[in-house]
């Protein structure tokens, strides 16, 4: 019996919940809705007791699974590793398809947001880049050729 549904969204938990929601809208995400949970429920679910966050739900333009950015108000969070890099273990990236790479590469430059590594392209049908988005998030940014 298949137990999934569907695939509903990935969350990401981030210390400056403002920036990183700008970023992610800067790509062209846009804002669901946002939130605070706090109490029973979210101390159970997470493990955390008293926990309390403030969520901020995204959505791609064509609706499809959506990004959940989370801070914690109570604990305080934990750091990550600073620059994570796609070997290490745990959320490899977060990845979009872009209709043009190099305006969405700069785009996000201009934001102070860089590659890295390089512009790769995959046997003619498909570019990426890896960009370092805030707080060391990995973006998976391509564009589909042909």
């Amino acid at each position: 019996m298949a137990h999934v549904r569907r695939f509903d969204h990935v969350g990401i938990t981030v210390a400056n919940l403002e920036s990183v929601t700008a970023f992610f809208v800067g790509l062209g995400l846009e804002v669901e809705g946002t939130g605070s949970v706090q109490g029973e429920f979210v101390e159970t679910v997470c493990g955390i007791p008293g926990a309390h966050c403030q969520i901020v739900m995204l959505r791609p333009p064509d609706g499809g699974s959506r990004l959940e950015l989370s801070s914690f108000v109570t604990p305080d969070h934990v750091p990550g590793s600073p620059a994570p890099m796609a070997n290490e273990l745990g959320l490899r990236n977060v990845s979009f398809e872009v209709g043009d790479l190099d305006a969405a590469v700069e785009a996000v430059a201009a934001d102070g947001y860089g590659l890295i590594g390089g512009l790769g392209e995959y046997e003619n049908s498909v570019r990426m880049a890896y960009v370092r988005g805030p707080e060391g998030i990995i973006v998976s940014l391509f564009e589909q050729l042909g």
